[in-house]
């Protein structure tokens, strides 16, 4: 068996409304990559990653079929880790992260795809197999909503079966954060998880005041209260405040998140398959979670990640984001009593409208 083709797809896929967090200010879509794989034997698999708005969709797309695609025709399709490393090392010096990884993640989830589908195996079993669903929470990017809008999008999360909720934060202002923050726990109750997300937005100073401020609240975590370079500085968070920190979303290598969890202590650290590696990179992420006693977490693309986190003894919370497949997705993905559950055909399960996709491909 060998790969005959690969084709690269770039859509650039439009938000229900525009959203705003702290950092990335508003969006109104955002970019998606799409990698068809077919061998010569007539297999057949796909995979994608994403970008926020429409900044770097283009340079992934032209990168993969420059220069990444070329690489794996003629490759036996199953053998992932000999794949996965060829293309590290030929974008290497221009990588270790960033768009190359971006590129390398999409290839690789379709080579996962299809390796399932060769085993007839749905991909949470075929990885593992530890469960086949995952708690999950929901995501708004909800910066700039007012306090009843606030009210209104976590009801919706808690009528859709979700019974986590995290929001956005990272004003100048801790006591408008404090009344944002109050007004959720108060309508979602004590029990529920609720998490914040800075986006990166404060420094470590700021987040220790915030968090100190907000233990009253019972949060389940802060999310990315700094940026994640800081080691030092993240570590200072996680020990010194009374709120676990989760971070984890934009570092773009297994090294990384090695140091991440080893150096800064983090107690969630948050992998994205999408710009880290693939599923290759992720599932070693969650081995070295789960040796230092870490659950793991996942950002975005919750129709792919929820398989992993199926697979795995060490899973913490599955994110269902904002940026959502949902529209296009002809099966959606389950959620009940606040997990989300792995689909149960052969490879990831994840099937796309490809018509309606076709209205917002741009090459």
């Amino acid at each position: 068996m060998k790969i005959k083709t690969v084709e690269t797809e770039l859509y650039h896929i439009p938000l229900s409304k525009p959203m705003e967090d702290a950092i990335h200010g508003v969006q109104t879509n955002f970019s998606l990559v799409v990698v068809k794989i077919t061998t010569d034997d007539g297999a057949s698999s796909f995979g994608y990653t994403y970008s926020v708005g429409e900044a770097g969709g283009s340079a992934i797309a032209t990168l993969i079929r420059d220069n990444l695609a070329p690489l794996i025709i003629g490759e036996d399709p199953r053998r992932i880790e000999a794949i996965w490393n060829k293309l590290w090392w030929a974008v290497h010096y221009v990588g270790r992260g960033g768009i190359a990884m971006f590129g390398i993640s999409a290839i690789d989830l379709a080579l996962w795809d299809m390796k399932a589908k060769l085993a007839d195996e749905p991909l949470w079993r075929f990885l593992g197999g530890h469960d086949n669903k995952t708690e999950c929470y929901g995501g708004g990017i909800d910066f700039d909503m007012t306090i009843d809008q606030l009210l209104a999008q976590t009801q919706g999360f808690l009528d859709a079966g979700i019974h986590a909720i995290k929001m956005k934060i990272g004003r100048d202002s801790i006591s408008e954060e404090c009344e944002r923050i109050a007004a959720v726990r108060n309508l979602i109750g004590p029990d529920k998880k609720l998490m914040v997300d800075v986006n990166m937005k404060w420094s470590v100073e700021m987040s220790l005041r915030a968090v100190r401020e907000f233990d009253q609240y019972d949060l389940y975590w802060i999310e990315e209260p700094t940026i994640p370079d800081d080691i030092e500085g993240l570590r200072r968070i996680e020990t010194e405040g009374p709120i676990a920190v989760c971070t984890g979303e934009n570092l773009h290598s297994v090294y990384e998140f090695k140091t991440l969890i080893a150096d800064a202590g983090v107690s969630f650290p948050d992998a994205d398959m999408s710009n880290m590696g693939g599923i290759t990179a992720l599932m070693k992420v969650a081995h070295i979670a789960e040796a230092y006693n870490r659950r793991l977490t996942t950002h975005g693309i919750q129709e792919m990640h929820v398989s992993c986190l199926a697979a795995i003894p060490n899973a913490s919370l599955l994110e269902i984001h904002a940026f959502r497949l949902d529209d296009f997705l002809l099966k959606p993905m389950e959620i009940r009593d606040g997990f989300a559950y792995a689909f149960d055909t052969p490879g990831h399960g994840v099937e796309l409208d490809w018509k309606k996709m076709g209205k917002h491909k741009v090459s």
